[in-house]
């Protein structure tokens, strides 16, 4: 392997080349030199799709409901556009979620059901089960280039896609003309390497963390938040004036926890915000600080004993929700330092709304949720609870009618939006709907659920999330579940061998409660509800022979109705 060094931008650039860390990237795929016009040949399409309008999509990391509140921009959007106040994605982990999205596919399509491959052992999870399971070509930033748009990415890419010093090269990912993810050490906030390219040859950059001893501005123009803003609004700075349209995902690292016991700075909080947001009532956003408590967590401090799971017959079934709770004074420190960390995102997010024109949409929505002590658990996500899968999504852009939408929505529907907003006919593969008719109807309503799909984590392979969530994440079982705008049915593996089954139920009404207060699964007088409930879990079962490149049945496709 030959490294060239060159310094650039005040960051140190690395040219890699040879090995078997080859870029796999077209010769096309540049960032494009503002002084260089497209070719002659690329006039005509230039010409075709200038009326194509642009998509800036942001997603944020591990961001919860309870932070909406203390958002600026959040509130601007819900103002402006269209909030989906049922928007839920299908599973509650950082890399399986993200597949979906890129996808519009189910777990079980994507073949990603877990953070990560146990440092390759497995290939159940992580980067390596997205592309071994040939996800790059359906991912929906594929065919948008291919029709015409300017693809870029900056950020948070998918877990196991990383470098450190020492380790290969992993390849660029089809279908993207910019690509400047941001690798793993940027979740502790500093010190962290990032690529780009440069004629098809994958570059790397470091961004050095300033010293202990530096100023609070100069740590915080080094913040991965503050870099990866930097880069994608240079993304568009230089695309707004181009004729033909531009997709941009901006995927931030806050208000994910760091995953160092220490932090990079000593002081650093779990959760570490820029240092202007780390003190004064003022520093949570649109809420003041001490107002922040558990009061913002619906379900914290709620018995667990009345959540334990059924079996079939009503009786009860093994308990899973076992561990310790996040006492409260942990909670309320956790709650503010992550409104801390979300403005960072919230001027980005704001400054980005400043940025485009007109014929640009703006979405916003994050990966997956967070609990913090809700319903008796701890630090942490993967359950089917209101906290990790319920996540914001915020459209604004031409067209699209102010006002709350009523219809039930997933993550694994924005792969057909942004196909759909490009002009593209959504893939048959995809088993999410396209949200765009109801950007202009906001009483359009044609779906009424939503699934998610959880397989059990092993935590043995370096998961982001194992430092401070522990053992909790190895106890939420695998589980099915289906969730109306009022009600959710979970259908729990509670045998924890791959080759034997045990179902365990828990059945939720949201009526006197915004979250799961007790499991009334056995309730005579909730049969009616659960009985439909698992005809749906059954339509869902039927159709879990669809996976990869098969497309997706019109029976399959009307489940969510």
């Amino acid at each position: 392997m030959v490294l060239a060094i060159a310094l650039a931008g005040g960051a140190l650039a690395l040219l890699v080349r040879g090995g078997g860390a080859a870029p796999q990237a077209a010769a096309a795929d540049t960032v494009d030199p503002a002084a260089v016009g497209p070719a002659p040949a690329a006039r005509a399409q230039a010409r075709s799709l200038a009326r194509r309008p642009n998509i800036v999509v942001v997603l944020m990391d591990d961001f919860s409901m309870d932070l909406v509140q203390t958002m600026y921009s959040a509130h601007a959007m819900k103002r402006r556009g269209a909030s989906y106040d049922r928007s839920f994605v299908v599973d509650s982990l950082c890399c399986v979620s993200r597949s979906s999205f890129f996808t519009g596919q189910y777990p079980h399509q994507t073949g990603v059901l877990t953070n990560t491959s146990n440092f390759g052992t497995s290939r159940l999870g992580g980067w390596p089960a997205f592309r071994d399971n040939g996800n790059q070509k359906r991912a929906f930033n594929v065919r948008l280039r291919n029709a015409g748009y300017h693809t870029a990415f900056v950020g948070k890419y998918l877990n196991e896609y990383e470098w450190s010093p020492g380790r290969a090269v992993p390849p660029t990912p089809p279908g993207w003309s910019q690509f400047n993810a941001v690798f793993g050490s940027a979740y502790d906030g500093w010190d962290f390497a990032s690529t780009y390219l440069d004629n098809g040859a994958l570059r790397l950059r470091q961004h050095p963390a300033p010293p202990s001893w530096a100023s609070t501005a100069d740590k915080d123009r080094a913040y991965a938040g503050k870099v990866i803003e930097d880069l994608a609004l240079g993304v568009i700075r230089r695309r707004e004036a181009a004729a033909s349209p531009y997709f941009l995902e901006v995927a931030v690292y806050a208000p994910h926890n760091r995953t160092q016991p220490e932090g990079h700075y000593p002081g650093d909080p779990i959760f570490p915000p820029m240092f202007r947001d780390r003190a004064g009532e003022r520093s949570c956003g649109r809420v003041v600080c001490s107002r922040l408590t558990t009061d913002d967590l619906p379900g914290f401090g709620d018995r667990r004993g009345d959540n334990r799971p059924r079996l079939r017959d009503g009786s009860r079934a093994r308990a899973w929700n076992t561990g310790v709770p996040l006492p409260a004074s942990i909670a309320r420190r956790d709650l503010r330092d992550r409104a801390r960390m979300a403005r960072s995102v919230d001027r980005t997010v704001r400054r980005i709304l400043r940025a485009v024109g007109d014929d640009t949409y703006v979405v916003l929505t994050s990966d997956n949720g967070f609990h913090l002590g809700q319903q008796g658990l701890a630090r942490g996500k993967g359950t089917a609870y209101a906290t990790d899968v319920h996540v914001p999504l915020y459209v604004v852009g031409p067209g699209v009618v102010p006002g709350v939408r009523r219809e039930v929505s997933s993550n694994i529907d924005l792969a057909s939006t942004f196909e759909d907003l490009a002009g593209l006919r959504p893939a048959a593969y995809r088993s999410g709907t396209s949200l765009v008719p109801t950007f202009a109807d906001p009483a359009l309503n044609r779906r009424r659920f939503a699934f998610f799909e959880h397989t059990q984590q092993t935590l043995t392979g370096a998961d982001p999330d194992a430092p401070y969530t522990g053992s909790e994440m190895e106890r939420i079982p695998s589980y099915t579940a289906v969730r109306s705008r009022g009600a959710l049915l979970v259908r729990l593996d509670l045998d924890p061998s791959p080759w034997r089954t045990q179902w365990g139920y828990e059945f939720y009404r949201y009526v006197k409660h915004s979250y799961e207060r007790a499991n009334t699964f056995a309730n005579p007088r909730h049969q009616t509800q659960v009985r439909a409930l698992l005809g749906k879990l059954a339509e869902f079962d039927r159709c879990r022979a669809s996976i990869g490149d098969t497309a997706v049945t019109r029976a399959c496709r009307r489940i969510t109705r």
